[in-house]
C-alpha cells in the first residue's frame, strides 16, 4: 500500500488549480459560522450559547464556560469542533436542571465572546449541524485570472468532488499510518484516538473511489447499479430509478453515492459495484481491519455543490470566497480546485 503516503493527489474534476495562494495568514481570513437545523425552543433546562471564539480549540472553550457557569465538564456540549486557527462562532449548550443561571455578559476571555443566549430543552449532540457557512479571504494570489473565473463559475454552478480533507488523515498522513499500525497489533489506542484512526481509514478509501469515478468521469453520471442519496440528511433512494430521479441528480438536488467501509454487504450493484471493488481491491487490510473494528457499511455524497457562493476580489491580489456546505463537509475539497493554497508554518490544516 505505497500510496498511502503523503501527499495525497486525488483526481481533480476541473484541470486543475489555477495558480497558488496564501491560506490563513491571519484568523479574519478564515471564518466560520455553525448554522443549526432547529430554532431554540427559548426554555428547558439547557443553555445553548452562540459563541464567536479566536485562537483556541473548542474543547478548551467547552472548559471556560463550565467554569464560568460552575458545572462539571460533561454539563457542556457541542455539534462540533471548530478550527483553533481562524475566527469561528458554533453553538454550545450547558446542562443547567434547577440551577441559577450566571449572568453571561459578565463573562470576559479576550479570545472568546458570547454572541446569543437562549434555552432549549434537549441537549446539543455532535453532528447536530444543519451545516456551516465560511468566509474565507485568500491572499497573494498568483493566478491566470481567466482560468480562474472560469472555475468559480463551474464549481459554483456544479459542484466539486466531495474529498474528505486532508485534515482528516493527520499531519503529513499520520492518522494512517498509526491505523496501520494499529490494525497489524503492534499497539493498542485509547478510544478517541481509536476512533480518529478508523475515521481516517474510511475517508481515505472512500476518497480513493471518488478520485477513481472523477478520473473516470462519470462521479457526476448515473451508472448501472449507482445508490443516490441526499448530501444533507444522509438518506439513501434504494427504490427504482426513473428518469424523474434521473433530471434531479443531473441537476445536483440528488447525489450519488460512494462506500464508508464497514460491516455488511455493498448496497450498490452491477457496474457501480465492480468499480468499488475493484478501486479498493489492494487494500483488504484497511477493509478487514474496519470490519473487525465493527464499523458499519454507510455511504456519503460524491458531489459537494457550495450554497449561495460568491465571490470578490478585495484588491489586485486578495481574493475573498464564500459559500455554505452541509455537515461534515470539508471547505479545503472547494478551495483545492481552485488554487494551491499555502499556509504559513505557524497554522495547521483547517478542521472544518
Amino acid at each position: 500500500m505505497s500510496d498511502l503516503s503523503y501527499p495525497m493527489d486525488w483526481t481533480y474534476a476541473w484541470g486543475g488549480p489555477a495558480g497558488k495562494a496564501l491560506f490563513k495568514e491571519q484568523p479574519e481570513d478564515f471564518i466560520v459560522e455553525e448554522q443549526l437545523p432547529f430554532e431554540p425552543d427559548g426554555e428547558g433546562e439547557h443553555v445553548l450559547l452562540y459563541v464567536e471564539k479566536q485562537g483556541e480549540n473548542t474543547d478548551w472553550v467547552a472548559g471556560r464556560l463550565a467554569k464560568f457557569a460552575r458545572v462539571k465538564r460533561l454539563s457542556v456540549s457541542y455539534a462540533g469542533r471548530k478550527d483553533r486557527h481562524g475566527i469561528t462562532r458554533q453553538w454550545f449548550s450547558v446542562w443547567m436542571p434547577g440551577m441559577e443561571e450566571p449572568d453571561w455578559n459578565t463573562f470576559q476571555d479576550e479570545n472568546i465572546r458570547i454572541l446569543e443566549v437562549s434555552r432549549h430543552r434537549r441537549k446539543l449532540k455532535t453532528g447536530a449541524l444543519k451545516g456551516n457557512r465560511f468566509i474565507i479571504t485568500l491572499k497573494e494570489v498568483e493566478a491566470d485570472r481567466e482560468q480562474l473565473d472560469a472555475l468559480l463559475d463551474n464549481i459554483a454552478a456544479r459542484g466539486v468532488p466531495n474529498y474528505f480533507g486532508e485534515q482528516r488523515f493527520g499531519r503529513r498522513g499520520e492518522n494512517l499510518e498509526r491505523a496501520v499500525k494499529m490494525f497489524a497489533g503492534e499497539f493498542r489506542a485509547h478510544k478517541n484516538k481509536r476512533s480518529m484512526y478508523l475515521s481516517a481509514v474510511r475517508a481515505w478509501l472512500f476518497n480513493r473511489i471518488v478520485s477513481e469515478r472523477v478520473h473516470q468521469n462519470n462521479w457526476l453520471t448515473y451508472i448501472e447499479g449507482d445508490v443516490p442519496g441526499f448530501q444533507d440528511s444522509g438518506s439513501l433512494i434504494l427504490r427504482d430509478h426513473d428518469e424523474a430521479l434521473m433530471g434531479r441528480i443531473d441537476r445536483g438536488d440528488v447525489v450519488l453515492t460512494a462506500p464508508l467501509w464497514g460491516e455488511g454487504e455493498l448496497l450498490s450493484g452491477a457496474d457501480c459495484m465492480a468499480l468499488e471493488q475493484t478501486t479498493l481491491e489492494p487494500y483488504s487490510e484497511l477493509k478487514s481491519g474496519l470490519e473487525d473494528a465493527r464499523m458499519k457499511q454507510e455511504r456519503r455524497g460524491i458531489r459537494l455543490t457550495p450554497d449561495q457562493m460568491q465571490w470578490q476580489w478585495l484588491d489586485d491580489a486578495a481574493l475573498q470566497i464564500s459559500f455554505t456546505l452541509p455537515k461534515g463537509c470539508f471547505a479545503t475539497s472547494v478551495l483545492r480546485e481552485l488554487l494551491h493554497c499555502e499556509e504559513r508554518d505557524r497554522f495547521e490544516p483547517a478542521a472544518v
